[in-house]
């Protein structure tokens, strides 16, 4: 099946791009529990430093975002709601800001809207490259107690989704 008409691609091409559109189209994945999430270092909004390895034995959700993408901002409400529902559970949240979103921009809107996790500042981009390269936004990792990647997931996702994931998680010893 040839998704590009009129574009003869050799069938190794034709099968990456139609594996790439499917992953792009679904916006979600179930990770291997093979898959450990990277250890990586990185700083919070208020200078306090952190590492992945040290949330290891709690339920992680990371979500890469930026102030000037729209959807991120509106789902941003609902990531607060979810952080606030499962936290007294053991959930830790981390917002990535990406290395493109000036940090003083990144606090004004996370005071603005009194955020009440872990705010990263990747200026670098370490955090991004260390979660498989991230580029798009809003992107969001669910890490279960043993390290492992539960659920990626690229684009807008279902917050109830999300949620019946990480009460799965918590639930479990």
């Amino acid at each position: 099946m040839n998704l590009l008409p009129g574009v003869d691609l050799p069938d190794v091409a034709r099968r990456r791009g139609l594996l790439a559109m499917l992953a792009l189209t679904s916006g979600l994945s179930a990770c291997s529990a093979m898959e450990s999430a990277p250890d990586v270092a990185y700083i919070l909004l208020d200078g306090t430093a952190g590492r992945t390895s040290a949330l290891r034995g709690q339920v992680v959700l990371v979500s890469f975002w930026a102030t000037s993408c729209a959807p991120c901002v509106k789902a941003m409400p609902a990531l607060v709601a979810t952080h606030q529902q499962f936290a007294a559970r053991g959930l830790q949240t981390l917002a990535v800001a990406m290395q493109y979103d000036p940090p003083a921009v990144v606090s004004q809107f996370a005071q603005a809207r009194a955020l009440p996790f872990g705010v990263v500042i990747d200026n670098t981009g370490a955090v991004a490259r260390a979660f498989g390269d991230v580029r798009v936004t809003p992107t969001t990792f669910v890490i279960d107690r043993r390290g492992a990647i539960a659920q990626r997931s690229v684009g807008e996702s279902s917050a109830p989704r999300l949620q019946a994931l990480l009460a799965r998680l918590l639930a479990q010893a």
